[in-house]
């Protein structure tokens, strides 16, 4: 029993899963049974992939030691790419390949300039957050171009599958990715370098670990998922507006850290960010279906960050310091 407790607190992610059901517990009750029913469970699982998607790629670049607060940008920028070549005669398939390479040149431009110049790369990303969010309102021409219904495969990213319609597609999209990022890092060299990197960066030069190229490599990654994220809410939205995911690149931060991702790089895991991800939109929502003012959502999430932030280290800390006999 003492060992199965040890590794419980040794893996906070196991901590946000308690926390999760105890939410859901709390809305089932204050919203009368509403919380839980199918209509409202579609409507979570709806959307929860456009941000779990990027809580995936900001949870691994935080692993390997980085930030990234231009995804919310990123976010936006892709699908707009994809729609103003859609709208002046390109077929589906290069326009949204242009928006993914659109993506990964911004991942590899943040990480060649956090490396080469040594920025922390807060100021990096910083400062691409208000230049791919002006590049975005420029090629807009200030009007969101209206994507053809008919030239478009939105069924791919927005029809409703399994049991009751209960899933979009985009929910299959985003189980396909967690599950390749999940054994990317769990199961590869590329991801014991991922934490080599992030946990003590010298003693993994000393080793031979190529970590400037992780660095890029998990930058240009955490950018295609945002872009990948952004073009499915565009794909189910219709049309991509310049402002879609402002103020995305904090709660992605706040996912990963709330499922146990240190700031420090090194330790966590991508189901940590993935159930960070997920307490966020259930306080979303049920803050909501219970009529609480909406404007004490980001107090709700702030305050959460801080304990997950405080509730982590203190169960690590009694983790260490616990005795289990061998």
């Amino acid at each position: 029993m003492r060992r199965l407790l040890k590794i419980y607190m040794e893996k906070p992610e196991l901590a946000g899963i308690v926390f999760l059901l105890l939410l859901a517990a709390v809305f089932q009750f204050q919203t009368d049974g509403a919380f839980l029913n199918a209509y409202n469970m579609q409507g979570i699982l709806g959307i929860l992939p456009e941000m779990a998607l990027v809580a995936i790629g900001v949870t691994l670049l935080m692993i390997c030691g980085e930030f990234d607060l231009s995804v919310g940008s990123v976010f936006a920028l892709t699908p707009m790419v994809m729609a103003v070549l859609i709208q002046d005669g390109w077929p589906f398939l290069p326009a949204i390949m242009a928006g993914m390479a659109t993506a990964l040149l911004i991942g590899f431009v943040n990480g060649f300039l956090t490396i080469r110049f040594q920025i922390p790369s807060f100021i990096t990303t910083l400062g691409m957050l208000f230049v791919a969010r002006s590049i975005t309102v420029v090629i807009s021409g200030g009007f969101p171009p209206v994507l053809p219904r008919d030239a478009l495969p939105r069924g791919m990213f927005t029809s409703f599958v399994g049991p009751n319609d209960l899933f979009r597609m985009s929910f299959v999209w985003f189980v396909l990715v967690a599950v390749v990022v999940s054994l990317l890092l769990s199961r590869t060299n590329f991801g014991n370098w991922v934490r080599a990197t992030g946990g003590f960066l010298p003693a993994a030069q000393a080793m031979g670990i190529p970590t400037a190229r992780v660095k890029t490599a998990c930058f240009m990654l955490c950018s295609l998922l945002a872009g990948f994220a952004g073009t499915i809410q565009v794909m189910r939205l219709g049309a991509p507006l310049p402002s879609i995911g402002e103020g995305l690149e904090l709660q992605a931060v706040a996912a990963a850290v709330i499922g146990g991702t240190a700031l420090t790089g090194g330790i966590g895991t991508i189901l940590g960010g993935i159930i960070g991800a997920t307490l966020i939109r259930v306080i979303d929502n049920g803050l909501v279906l219970s009529q609480v003012d909406a404007n004490w959502f980001k107090l709700a999430i702030g305050s959460l960050t801080i304990f997950a932030v405080i509730l982590n280290s203190w169960l690590r800390k009694k983790a260490k310091a616990m005795k289990v006999e061998t």
